[in-house]
């Protein structure tokens, strides 16, 4: 049965199906966002049904980010590019940096045009932010695109976000190249923060996430902490390094899962 359109949220824009499961509200959905469906969650709980670890990893990866940005903004960055965003709801990067400063400006882009759509409608009334549809694998579209440019100012220090992300670069591709074609512009002072799936040792919930969320998505690739710590290559590592994303500068108050399986680390770009 069809929704009536008095069902459809304002967020929700009326190309958008939304009686069809979009992964983008997935992702929302486990994250503990308002911006999914009855069928979204759905799908959610079938996927995590048989590894609660996944929805708790996802969400120590989202709350890393949002300490990373809050550290970054005491540090003086006003710019953030956010690279495989999914939908900027609440609690995202531009709801931490705008608070923090007001003349923060935020760019995101997702490869999903449904999260791209919903993100529009979300963010229709702030200036300082946008979303556009781009792929990771394309950084010149992105930096060049007329967001990005609008936006951003690369002659100023940017924080490059590239959170769970690097992840779906299969092993065929050299993830340290395509970081270094994003980083390449970026003046010195500017911030690399990076969080990938994956440890050291492979903790209690890696095998049943790990298939829990490519049968949703795509093939994740686990990575050690040595090698997110190559990506970091010209950038100078904040503490406390490369750590798993609970343990990133956990607020006092927190009470971290040292077992998830999410990597995490912020770093500058030195000559500032």
């Amino acid at each position: 049965m069809e929704r009536l359109d008095t069902a459809r949220p304002s967020w929700a824009p009326p190309e958008v199906d939304i009686d069809t499961p979009s992964i983008a509200r997935v992702y929302d959905y486990w994250i503990g966002g308002t911006h999914n469906f009855p069928v979204d969650r759905e799908l959610g709980d079938r996927v995590s049904a048989g590894n609660p670890g996944l929805v708790a990893t996802l969400r120590a990866n989202r709350a890393f980010l949002r300490r990373s940005v809050r550290e970054l903004s005491a540090l003086g960055i006003r710019q953030f590019l956010d690279i495989g965003s999914g939908i900027p709801a609440e609690g995202n990067v531009h709801d931490v940096a705008l608070s923090a400063h007001p003349d923060s400006t935020v760019v995101y882009v997702d490869i999903d045009p449904v999260a791209v759509a919903h993100g529009r409608a979300l963010l229709a009334d702030e200036p300082r932010a946008a979303v556009f549809q781009g792929d990771l694998h394309q950084p010149q579209e992105i930096l060049q695109a007329g967001d990005t440019r609008r936006l951003i100012d690369f002659d100023r220090p940017v924080a490059l976000i590239l959170a769970a992300v690097l992840h779906f670069v299969p092993d065929g591709e050299d993830p340290l190249e395509l970081v270094r074609q994003y980083t390449a512009p970026l003046v010195p002072g500017s911030a690399l923060v990076l969080s990938h799936a994956g440890a050291d040792e492979v903790p209690r919930t890696a095998p049943e996430a790990a298939e829990q969320y490519r049968g949703a998505v795509s093939q994740v690739i686990w990575r050690s902490t040595a090698e997110l710590t190559a990506l970091f290559d010209g950038f100078d590592l904040i503490s406390p390094g490369v750590v798993r994303a609970p343990l990133w500068r956990p607020a006092p108050d927190d009470h971290p899962d040292p077992d998830l399986a999410m990597l995490a680390g912020v770093a500058l770009k030195p000559g500032a």
